[in-house]
């Protein structure tokens, strides 16, 4: 099996816009646009965004985003897997990527919004400890959104 590798990569490369719009179009099979909190690609360049590119054999296969909110937290954002390349665990990668550069960043959390109609996504989040939280930041309750947290260290 060609191995997988994940790296911290700038987000305007084709191969992630092909992966953001299968995001978008997916999650708006699930979701109405007002329950869709998605960023678009120059939110992800930011400096305070760290984005991470997973590979097999050299070919994109996800991606992922840590969007520090300057608060001792940060987010996770657009995190998606090609559903060619879906049971390789990458989203377990991307996941331990970014939770490595949470606590080299010494910050206290992650958080995320994900939506109640992907249990994939959610079954990742609390087998890696990611625990139920209130809304938080600038999100609204909404009742196809879960908001869930993990603690990485640092203080807040």
């Amino acid at each position: 099996m060609p191995s997988i590798t994940v790296s911290e990569e700038p987000p305007r490369q084709p191969g992630i816009i092909r992966l953001l719009e299968l995001s978008d179009v997916y999650l708006a099979s699930l979701y109405p646009a007002e329950s869709n909190h998605l960023v678009d690609i120059s939110a992800l360049e930011e400096p305070t965004v760290a984005f991470y590119v997973a590979r097999r054999a050299g070919e994109i296969v996800g991606c992922c985003a840590l969007v520090e909110a300057g608060d001792g937290t940060a987010e996770i954002k657009r995190m998606f897997v090609d559903p060619q390349a879906r049971g390789l665990k990458i989203g377990k990668w991307l996941l331990s990527a970014i939770e490595e550069k949470a606590e080299k960043l010494g910050l206290a959390a992650i958080r995320l919004e994900t939506g109640i109609h992907q249990p994939e996504a959610i079954g990742l989040y609390r087998v890696a400890g990611y625990v139920e939280r209130p809304a938080f930041g600038s999100y609204l309750p909404d009742p196809l959104s879960l908001f869930m947290e993990k603690r990485v260290g640092g203080i807040v």
